[in-house]
């Protein structure tokens, strides 16, 4: 099936397969860990899989703390009723600040979220983009490097 998969891709144009790998590391909850899982065992090089889909993620979590500041910005500060899985963020954001619930947080939620709740807890948006761009580097070269290991250990077998 791996090679099936790889051998399609192979007869698309370059920046097809990059503009794939992409838009997946754009979707929430496939993000760049996921996206470049994809992209490897599409057989895109590692380097090239790991970048497209931490340009996707990226892209979508920039728009999404941009449009939050931007929201914040605009309105009142009045605290509201939170859900139980906002309060566990909040709670987290307290714990550890920006660059923990960055690293760690997209075991959980996608970057899109996390970054976007950051925002509206009043975090500094630099800080959020800064190490939000840290973890989705992070987890996607992580598992992407893992996937061409795998990749790898299946094809000699």
């Amino acid at each position: 099936m791996i090679e099936s998969l790889q051998d399609f891709t192979a007869t698309l144009p370059t920046w097809l397969q990059w503009l794939g790998v992409m838009v997946a590391g754009a979707i929430p909850f496939i993000e760049s860990y996921f996206g470049s899982v994809i992209g490897v065992v599409a057989g895109l090089p590692v380097p090239l899989a790991i970048g497209a889909a931490v340009l996707g993620n990226i892209a979508t979590m920039l728009l999404l703390v941009l449009g939050a500041h931007a929201v914040r910005g605009r309105t009142a500060r009045e605290e509201r009723e939170r859900s139980p899985r906002r309060q566990r963020l909040r709670g987290a954001f307290d714990r550890y600040g920006v660059a923990g619930v960055s690293l760690l947080g997209q075991a959980i939620l996608p970057s899109q979220i996390t970054s976007a709740a950051l925002v509206s807890f009043g975090a500094p948006k630099n800080a959020v983009i800064f190490w939000q761009v840290i973890s989705i580097i992070l987890w996607g070269t992580a598992f992407g490097v893992i996937t061409a290991l795998g990749v790898n250990v299946l094809g000699d077998s």
